[in-house]
């Protein structure tokens, strides 16, 4: 089994990634920032490099066959090279995308799956295998409410539409099958949870899982942006979210795929919230 390159190992989903390919017995490569503080298992090789920076990829990419790629901006500037470098090294690529993205449409409906559908159409224009995760939104993303939940048992926010929230773990067990397996190149695989939940059943969910109630209260766009704003979120992230608060339509789409190709059904966000009860008390 050749070389695998997970970037943004750190994160939520890479991490998990990363903790798939080990137990799987693959040779793993992880792309980090902060070498000395990625608290990646020793069996893996830890490479300092920014998606940013190109060029600081290229001692990660040698050797290694195969990108899982995580693209952690709001825009595609410096993309290009990225791929490019990519393509130099690797004969395939599977990408962390979003449900969200209509490839009918020739516009995308805010600005995140914008971006995601410009970065599948930099991998399809590569020349790399390439294969698409298309992840429904993340239960990861409730982290995001750990410390309002602790100190005030509610949630304030934006409404978003409900979505079929899938487990970080369920992705990474599908992107280990896809990274480790032949068969998946050119594939787009959409990824979804068991159930579409709002984000107040989310909110309520974590309630029962830490044994106390808590409420989610949907503010106006406007006094979420003062908020957001006033807790020094980079101004382009904020608009960005709610942009995708305003005009993401609701989703109802439940999809099999977790279950085909990892042979276990789709976790469900119940399951989830219980098992990081602990950041939420």
């Amino acid at each position: 089994m050749s070389e695998i390159l997970v970037t943004g190992a750190t994160g939520n989903v890479g991490r998990a990634v990363v903790g798939e390919l080990v137990a799987a017995g693959a040779d793993v490569r992880a792309l980090v920032r902060r070498p000395e503080a990625a608290g990646l298992p020793g069996e893996v090789q830890v490479f300092g490099g920014d998606l940013s920076r190109p060029e600081s990829l290229e001692r990660a990419l040698a050797g290694s066959d195969t990108v899982f790629l995580v693209w952690p901006f709001l825009a595609t500037e410096g993309a290009p090279a990225v791929v490019e470098a990519i393509a130099r090294q690797a004969r395939r690529v599977v990408y962390l995308s979003s449900s969200g993205v209509d490839e009918r449409a020739e516009r995308q409906t805010d600005p995140i799956n914008q971006l995601h559908a410009e970065m599948e159409r930099l991998l399809a224009g590569s020349g790399v295998a390439w294969t698409v995760l298309r992840a429904n939104t993340l239960a990861s993303n409730a982290r995001g409410w750990a410390e309002q939940i602790r100190t005030t048992d509610a949630v304030r926010g934006p409404d978003i539409a409900a979505t079929a929230v899938v487990h970080e773990r369920d992705v990474a067990a599908v992107a280990r099958r896809v990274l480790t397996e032949d068969g998946h190149a050119g594939a787009t695989y959409v990824l979804t949870g068991p159930e579409v939940l709002s984000r107040a059943d989310q909110v309520r969910a974590i309630g029962e899982a830490i044994g106390r109630p808590v409420r989610f209260e949907s503010v106006p766009v406007q006094v979420a942006r003062q908020r957001m704003l006033a807790d020094g979120r980079p101004p382009a992230l904020v608009e960005a979210l709610l942009a995708s608060a305003e005009s993401r339509p609701a989703s109802h789409v439940i999809t099999s795929t977790v279950a085909a190709l990892t042979g276990a059904p789709a976790r469900t966000f119940h399951a989830w919230a219980e098992e990081h009860a602990g950041i939420f008390r």
